[in-house]
């Protein structure tokens, strides 16, 4: 109401007056402390914007809004600021203030606040790209400004990069994408020649991604929809029929965006899924914003150029290792999942084939295979996809291939509903779990561990269950030190998580026959490399809920084995195995005082704390000295 009032009385008395009578109001109730005045200012800087003299509008008003935005507390007034800049900009004509107004975008998208950075997408960057369009700067200075911005981020983080600020200018580079395609449309060789018609067939929903705001709307920046329909049939037919000779706007963002983009792509760290997630999402927004048949003639050939499935491409040590970058995975997430024709899907199935092949030949690092199933895991839409890539892997010739493939099954258990684990994982490992090659039985290990970990069909667990005994009791399997490592290490991660039916029965009675094993082996190197990683297991599982009898009959026995190895290996491994050992042999003694129920927790007398936050805590102080790791697991006085 009181809003309302002030732009009636602005509109009546016009600039002069209400730069003598209003503006002084407004500074006065700048730092008051009720933040509804406060909010009142910052919504009325921006309804009184056009009832200003433009010189106080870019001065005045502008300083105003930005140091309420720099100092003040309040969520819902910095809001408000930034919707008010917003408007400030679809007024200013002064192009000295461009510098101001990025650091102003640059100051809210950092802002602590949800709230007030959804409104920067919202109002303030679509505005500040038609002011930037207007001059003319929106793909000479402002998208190059942020791209420099995301370069020296790269530059400066090669040991940690910054994720928040990467987000920020990402983010904002996004929302920079409609107005720019609308550029492009509105410079391009046709543009004189669009005329709305009622005959001209109408936008597909799905044409544009949604946009943030209306603001974002690409109907709404054009000026109507049926003016960007007529646009969208002309370009269309150009890029397919004309070409892009004379184009400068597009021929910009193919021979320069593009590529730099592309570029930068290649320099992110592709194990960080925060990071391949965000790239994802851009180049899908991008795509499908500039369309199909730009995304197939322009932006696949260049991914295709430097992502050429060779070995060379693998080559970390020629610095072309492109193959194993985050190149990989956003091209597979970002590009070619934009349309869901069988076409598209096929050339997606072929592309992921052809690089699990390639890295698994060249024996490169599979963090780009990994970063790709991860990121399609997510939509269940690309599990049976991707079941057919790891199903290609399983009947390969190369049984380094085959090995992949089994390594890959562990990511996709989690993600993939049981019907799916049951029909098409648990068959494939199968099968692997039975190859000519020992290195591709091992491989399956992890996966068949993480099902036992996830699923609840017993008929399923079971079969998993036989499969893992014949691996530990086939007498075939009696000396390879590879795979009981990798099932110590398996046991020790899903063990915690598992079924506790499956942790008695199976896990560690299983462990204890390991250790007791352990104590015979003559290899010194093989005898501490398994010792290490019982003891890893055992402090996992340490945390558990453990009957009476299993503790008696294997957990204990299979902690004294161990401890037997230690004293000879490691003496500040025994050490704490002693307080183990020491502290299980007490609750056993107690147990009819203590626990009426049948089960106990190693770790439950440290109390007061999280048992197994503190007896990790414990287990890295390693270093200490031996009186001092004594100590681990003394009853508390």
């Amino acid at each position: 109401m009181i809003l309302t009032g002030c732009v009636a009385f602005a509109r009546h008395v016009g600039p002069t007056r209400v730069e003598a009578e209003l503006l002084p109001q407004c500074w006065e109730q700048i730092n008051h402390k009720y933040p509804e005045r406060r909010l009142l200012v910052a919504e009325a800087c921006g309804a009184l914007a056009p009832y200003l003299p433009k010189e106080i509008r870019s001065s005045l008003v502008l300083s105003m809004l930005q140091q309420m935005l720099t100092e003040d507390k309040a969520d819902m007034v910095r809001e408000a600021v930034v919707k008010s800049l917003g408007i400030i900009m679809g007024y200013i004509d002064d192009s000295d203030k461009y510098a101001q107004g990025f650091e102003l975008m640059l100051l809210s998208l950092g802002d602590p606040s949800e709230r007030v950075v959804n409104a920067v997408h919202q109002v303030f960057i679509p505005a500040f790209a038609a002011w930037t369009t207007e001059l003319g700067t929106l793909h000479t200075a402002l998208i190059p400004s942020l791209l420099a911005r995301i370069e020296k981020l790269l530059t400066q983080g090669e040991h940690g990069l910054d994720e928040h600020k990467l987000h920020v200018f990402l983010s904002a580079l996004q929302s920079l994408i409609p107005p720019l395609f609308a550029v492009v449309l509105q410079n391009a060789p046709f543009t004189s020649r669009a005329k709305p018609h009622e005959d001209i067939p109408s936008i597909e929903v799905t044409r544009f991604p949604r946009p943030a705001s209306p603001l974002q709307d690409m109907a709404i920046i054009i000026g109507s929809r049926e003016l960007l329909s007529s646009l969208l049939l002309l370009y269309d037919h150009q890029l397919e029929h004309e070409g892009t000779t004379g184009w400068e706007s597009l021929l910009w963002v193919v021979n320069q965006l593009l590529p730099q983009l592309i570029d930068i792509v290649g320099r992110i760290n592709v194990t960080s899924s925060t990071c391949v997630h965000e790239f994802s999402r851009f180049f899908w927004r991008f795509c499908r914003t500039f369309g199909k048949i730009f995304t197939n003639t322009k932006v696949k050939p260049q991914f295709q150029e430097i992502l050429r499935l060779s070995e060379e491409n693998v080559d970390a040590s020629a610095g072309n290792g492109i193959l194993t970058k985050a190149t990989v995975p956003i091209y597979a997430t970002g590009v070619l999942t934009c349309y869901n024709q069988e076409e598209d899907r096929k050339l997606l199935v072929g592309f992921l084939e052809d690089v699990m092949t390639t890295l698994s030949l060249s024996h490169a690092p599979l963090d780009s295979l990994k970063a790709s199933f991860v990121e399609l895991g997510a939509n269940p839409v690309y599990h049976e996809l991707l079941l057919t890539v790891l199903w290609y892997g399983v009947v390969h010739t190369s049984a380094l291939v085959r090995c992949t493939a089994a390594r890959m099954f562990e990511l996709l258990v989690k993600g993939v509903n049981e019907t799916l684990v049951a029909q098409r994982v648990v068959p494939a490992l199968i099968t692997l779990s039975s190859d000519p090659e020992i290195s591709v039985r091992i491989a399956t290990i992890p996966a068949f561990g993480t099902i036992m970990e996830t699923v609840t069909q017993k008929e399923l667990l079971e079969r998993v269950k036989m499969q893992l005994a014949s691996f530990l009791e086939d007498p075939q399997y009696q000396d390879q030190h590879s795979l009981h490592m990798e099932i110590i290490r398996t046991f020790g991660r899903v063990g915690p998580n598992a079924e506790p039916r499956f942790r008695d029965d199976f896990v560690l009675p299983h462990l204890h026959k390991l250790a007791l094993a352990n104590n015979s082996q003559t290899v010194e190197s093989k005898r501490i490399d398994i010792a290490i990683h019982l003891f890893e297991a055992y402090s996992a599982l340490s945390c558990c809920f453990i009957s009476e009898e299993v503790m008696v009959n294997h957990f204990l026995p299979g902690l004294r084995c161990l401890h037997a190895d230690m004293e000879q290996l490691s003496p500040e491994h025994e050490v704490i195995l002693g307080s183990m050992i020491k502290e299980c042999e007490i609750k056993v003694e107690n147990r009819g005082i203590s626990d009426a129920q049948g089960s106990i927790s190693i770790a439950s007398s440290l109390v007061g704390e999280d048992a197994k936050t503190k007896f990790l805590s414990k287990m890295g102080q390693l270093t200490t000295s031996g009186a001092m790791l004594a100590n681990v697991f003394q009853r508390k006085k």
